[in-house]
């Protein structure tokens, strides 16, 4: 049986994917915001992605128990 927590640690790892890329262009192109040198998207996307990779490790249906 495969626990959900392992789906939702693959979602927060693809989205965390997906916001780090987006914040990685902005780097490139910055966005007419305020707080455009916090580089929020970066931030988040590392915070998913570790997040996911916990999640997916810790709940992986492989991972003898």
């Amino acid at each position: 049986m495969i626990s959900i927590w392992f789906f939702v640690g693959t979602l927060l790892l693809i989205y965390g994917i997906l916001i780090l890329g987006a914040g990685l262009y902005g780097l490139s192109h910055p966005p007419a915001v305020v707080l455009a040198e916090l580089h929020a998207g970066i931030w988040w996307g590392l915070l998913l992605i570790l997040l996911g990779t916990l999640y997916s490790v810790r709940f992986s249906p492989w991972r003898g128990r």
